[in-house]
């Protein structure tokens, strides 16, 4: 037999797997210029040393890719880089029909948290549903409100990965994104 050649197996031999192509938004934020990218990343967290980071590592062959090198990097964000993103956070939005005793009790326990912690009160909701929402982060800023600042500190930057995350994903998932990025400059 020569040796070019594979022998003959018995039965059905499988097509080689086919990797999945990368989606035309992804695609468009791989190949978008480098300060256009930055802009774009900077929308999803704050500090520049992470959208820096993400944008010079393209291009990512996929989204799981993408998100695994922006939770990398901010697993990396120093203290400073960690203060400048929360800093640069602004208050969520309540959702629409929330009472005025919650905006008022909100905007209390926002203003307690950042008096105490020096930054605003981040908390990641994807997972929330709409109505449950100021519930969630009235719930979330008093219990944080016990935690001494060294305990804080961690727990204010999972919460800004997570809220990243999303919204790169988003950010991804749309492909207006990069465009709205763009206008924003």
């Amino acid at each position: 037999m020569p040796s070019h050649r594979l022998p003959r197996l018995p039965g059905p031999t499988a097509p080689p797997a086919r990797r999945p192509e990368a989606p035309a938004d992804l695609e468009k934020f791989n190949a978008a210029p480098a300060d256009d990218a930055r802009r774009a990343l900077l929308t999803c967290c704050r500090s520049p040393r992470w959208a820096h980071r993400v944008a010079d590592h393209r291009p990512y062959p996929d989204l799981d890719s993408l998100l695994a090198a922006a939770d990398e990097a901010a697993y990396d964000l120093t203290p400073g880089d960690l203060t400048e993103a929360l800093a640069r956070e602004s208050l969520a939005p309540l959702p629409a029909g929330a009472h005025s005793a919650a905006h008022t009790a909100l905007s209390a326990a926002h203003a307690a948290y950042q008096s105490r912690f020096g930054h605003m009160f981040v908390i990641c909701l994807d997972d929330v549903a709409p109505g449950e929402a100021a519930d969630r982060v009235l719930d979330a800023i008093r219990s944080r409100l016990a935690n001494d600042p060294d305990d804080e500190r961690p727990l204010a930057a999972e919460e800004l990965r997570r809220l990243a995350r999303g919204r790169l994903t988003r950010l991804i998932g749309d492909p207006s994104g990069l465009a709205m990025a763009e206008s924003a400059r």
